[in-house]
């Protein structure tokens, strides 16, 4: 075997996110890991004769991006169907709808979605607009952030939902003046039609994980938790991760989080231990358990503390839906930490994210401190009592930063029902750096760019990037006071990812002995004002030294 490098990466900069945050010119791999580290000079001198040089040519290389929190297969699936996620406005939407209905006469429903709330008055479109270009099959369309779906009247026909319907307890079915249902159903109530739509096929899941995994690739992403693996539905997704892994196709690393079901209780333990032991498989670990505590701001469904507010800035009897009883959930959660899951919380309005820290407390004052790693997504609101909390209780705060900005949704559907002062609770991602918290961040895609560069962007300026496909009209950045510096922002995306995968002693940094899991930017961010960090591009991808990714004009060259 060669002691020669196989890859040196030179002539550029070489941001290593170690504890030091140490510079370097250049870094060489070798048998899928990472053998030197420092100038130019020094590490061009490994070189052999079959070594390949990657000239840098001044760009940037970064340990691979990790997304602590995303739904690739999903989010492949969508890209498959009638994908709106790059749409904007209801006329678009419409159109699109139209087309993929004409060019696909034979699919029994028209699935796919990604539509924008704020496209819509209050936020909830009406079935007669997908009536009038889809009558004769049913269309269940679910919005971005996947809490609410649109349907026709053909979807409602078939679900037998009428205007005496009741609506379920985790949910909402929006409905007209004279009570009939409109087309918008929130949470829980979308399932009275899901349930109906036919399961995709193992092929499709397959497809749907290549799909999702070359596009995470391609944004330089090398790791992730997915964040529902289950065994049944748009999220039976299970069975394509292992195949995948056993087939040696699975070149990202991946965590994946089992799905609590909300309607059940502890009988399913047994069940998520049994579906754990079926890996770890090649780079595929089933270790996480995902129990989604609330639903979001927009649809009123997050749990608050206090209530929402009306149009007119009072008081409803409205506070949300917490979906696990908190007396279930801290039991639920004890349970599970003992057995040795890490559980994974949505928890997005700041009652939901005050009973996902009681359940973590009350796990620790069972079992004593173990390494789960227990992690809350979201965070979209946290009362200031409870941010020293995550530091106490060795909570991860995982967050999605691309949504703490002002943009249309924010603006029209969430601050005006949240109120003075809750509005400023927002995504405080700078006081839990401040407060000591550990910090990881994922995208959520499908429900919202999972473009790392431009996740970034936004926790550092608190602005959209200007690429930004959606409506912005408050150009001023969103709670400035929880900015975070280019490092922090780095370093959650790549070591605070890793480490709530347990993967911080092989990835997560360029050091060496650890995986050359890496990605290669066209520039050194450092250099370029902040504002501009959204317009970087990725141009290779590397998993234990090997290539899964380039871009065209690199491929080409």
């Amino acid at each position: 075997m060669s002691e020669h490098p196989d890859l040196i990466f030179a002539n550029g900069a070489v941001y290593t996110v170690d504890a030091a945050r140490r510079w370097a010119q250049a870094a060489a791999v070798r048998d899928g890991r990472i053998v030197a580290v420092g100038a130019d000079d020094e590490v061009r001198g490994l070189a052999g004769p079959a070594t390949e040089v990657v000239d840098l040519a001044g760009g940037m290389l970064l340990p691979g991006f990790q997304d602590a929190h995303v739904h690739p297969v999903s989010g492949g699936l969508d890209m498959l169907r009638c994908d709106l996620h790059d749409l904007d406005g209801a006329e678009a939407y419409v159109e699109a709808v139209r087309a993929y209905a004409q060019t696909h006469p034979d699919v029994p429903w028209i699935l796919g979605g990604g539509w924008s709330m704020d496209a819509f008055p209050g936020g909830t479109p009406a079935k007669e607009l997908l009536d009038a270009v889809v009558a004769d099959r049913p269309v269940f369309l679910p919005n971005r952030d996947g809490h609410s779906a649109w349907v026709n009247s053909a979807a409602l026909r078939l679900a037998g939902i009428t205007r005496d319907t009741p609506d379920p307890a985790d949910g909402r079915i929006e409905r007209t003046a004279d009570g009939e249902p409109q087309g918008t159903l929130h949470e829980g109530a979308a399932s009275l039609v899901e349930r109906h739509v036919p399961p995709p096929s193992e092929e499709d899941l397959r497809e749907g994980l290549r799909r999702g995994q070359a596009y995470l690739h391609s944004l330089g992403i090398t790791a992730w938790q997915d964040a529902i693996v289950d065994v049944a539905g748009d999220f039976g997704n299970l069975p394509a991760y292992l195949a995948a892994a056993r087939e040696g196709w699975l070149t990202a690393r991946v965590v994946g989080a089992l799905w609590w079901d909300r309607h059940r209780g502890l009988e399913q333990i047994d069940e998520l231990v049994e579906r754990r032991a079926l890996g770890p498989v090649g780079r595929f670990r089933p270790t996480s358990v995902k129990i989604m505590q609330d639903g979001v701001c927009e649809n009123f469904t997050a749990a608050v503390l206090e209530p929402y507010l009306d149009a007119d800035g009072h008081p409803t009897d409205n506070r949300g839906i917490s979906f696990v009883e908190p007396g279930l959930l801290r039991e639920a959660v004890t349970r599970l930490d003992a057995l040795g899951f890490q559980v994974h919380f949505h928890a997005l309005g700041d009652r939901a994210v005050r009973e996902a820290l009681d359940a973590i407390e009350a796990a620790r004052e069972a079992n004593g401190w173990t390494d789960g790693r227990h992690h809350l997504a979201h965070i979209q609101i946290v009362d200031p009592q409870d941010v020293p909390r995550f530091r106490r209780l060795g909570a991860v705060a995982n967050a999605q930063p691309l949504w703490a900005a002002h943009e249309a949704q924010m603006d029209e559907l969430t601050i005006p029902f949240l109120g003075e002062p809750r509005w400023r609770h927002q995504y405080p991602f700078a006081s839990l750096v401040r407060h000591g918290a550990t910090l990881a961040m994922g995208s959520d895609w499908s429900v919202s760019s999972p473009n790392p560069l431009e996740e970034i962007h936004v926790a550092v300026n608190r602005r959209m990037p200007p690429s930004y496909p959606y409506r912005v009209e408050v150009d001023e950045p969103f709670l400035p006071a929880e900015r975070l510096d280019l490092p922090t922002a780095l370093a959650a995306f790549t070591m605070g990812s890793a480490y709530v995968n347990h993967l911080e002693r092989e990835t997560g940094s360029i050091e060496v002995g650890k995986l050359a899991d890496l990605v290669v930017l066209d520039r050194n961010l450092f250099e370029h004002p902040v504002t501009e960090i959204a317009e970087a591009r990725v141009l290779r991808t590397y998993v234990e030294g090997e290539l899964v990714w380039a871009a065209e004009d690199v491929a080409s060259a």
